[in-house]
């Protein structure tokens, strides 16, 4: 198993507070044997303070030693793919062995903040993808040699990841030959479809011999299933005012609990719990067990959106000694 984490923001706390908050938790699952650290780019939203995550992940390593870190991922449309290169060539320059490279096509942000990162509405689309990505892999790889060597980045490549939430980018880690991950934490409908394709049209490559694939999904883990419930209720209320336009950093569990929801929005909260793991350690590893089972997924990446740094600590605490040793893919 590995992490995802987003940096959350509290009510009430600073960014700072947030990025504190994630380096204590890289630090913590790192002692529990979790492969894994990843951090996403999102921008425009106050809940989230993971928006530069080369710039987080070379913190993060400074304060590490052994788990991979990487980014889960970086937005491509965002940026230059020399940029890109440089900078995580840089992490594999200095922490060789230890950086992944998740790249992601969706600008983790609205179309108004997004043309405010690239300046310019020319590789915002899907069909501009494909060509950005080959320009990336090529500063690391240096096989059609040009005028621009990315320094440092040609021959430091970080280990490279596609990440997904349908079938477009499944569909080309498989012909590419790249790991997979896909984002079952928001669209759980979408995952074993996108899987059948990205196993479907994959080719063997330098990277891989067979198919990997990583899901993400949503997990909170406590002592008891009401107190899961409860501390999940926070990330459930960000995701509705976010997807209604109105982004807030994360509220306490008492005023989740207390907010008004209409019939509406109830619905709203329950299709996003579908396919997410919550309760007890003994309820969580019979869902992610069933995950498993239906996904063949070969790592399963965890991420947990609660208000207390304790509560998320605490939840990857009982996850590697209570869950993971009960899970298999066989299952």
């Amino acid at each position: 198993m590995s992490v995802l984490d987003l940096a959350p923001v509290a009510r009430g706390a600073s960014a700072g507070e947030a990025l504190r908050a994630t380096t204590e938790l890289a630090r913590r699952t790192e002692e529990l044997g979790y492969r894994r650290f990843w951090v996403a780019e999102h921008h425009n939203m106050p809940a989230i303070a993971s928006s530069a995550p080369a710039v987080l992940l070379a913190h993060l390593a400074a304060h590490t030693a052994t788990i991979r870190l990487g980014s889960g991922g970086v937005m491509l449309p965002n940026h230059a793919p020399l940029v890109v290169a440089e900078q995580f060539g840089t992490l594999e320059a200095l922490h060789p062995g230890r950086i992944d490279l998740g790249i992601g096509r969706a600008p983790g942000t609205d179309q108004v903040t997004a043309l405010a990162l690239r300046r310019t509405m020319e590789g915002l689309s899907a069909e501009g993808f494909p060509r950005e990505l080959a320009d990336l892999m090529n500063y690391f790889s240096g096989d059609e040699p040009g005028q621009i060597t990315a320094t440092p980045g040609l021959g430091q490549s970080p280990a490279v990841w596609l990440l997904g939430s349908s079938g477009f980018s499944a569909r080309l880690a498989g012909l590419l030959g790249l790991p997979f991950s896909f984002a079952h934490h928001f669209s759980a409908q979408h995952t074993l479809p996108a899987l059948q394709v990205y196993r479907e049209n994959f080719r063997p490559s330098r990277w891989l011999d067979e198919p990997y694939a990583m899901v993400a999904v949503n997990v909170v883990c406590a002592e008891t299933d009401e107190r899961a419930e409860w501390l999940a209720g926070p990330s459930a209320l960000s995701f509705l005012k976010l997807r209604s336009g109105r982004p807030e950093p994360l509220a306490t569990p008492e005023e989740a609990a207390a907010y008004p929801f209409n019939e509406f929005e109830r619905e709203f909260v329950r299709q996003r719990r579908e396919g997410q793991a919550m309760g007890s350690p003994e309820t969580v590893r019979r869902q992610l067990g069933d995950l498993l089972a239906r996904t063949a997924a070969d790592e399963l990446m965890i991420t947990t959106m609660v208000y207390d740094v304790a509560d998320r600590v605490r939840s990857f605490e009982l996850l590697a000694g209570e869950v993971a040793g009960g899970l298999s893919r066989n299952a």
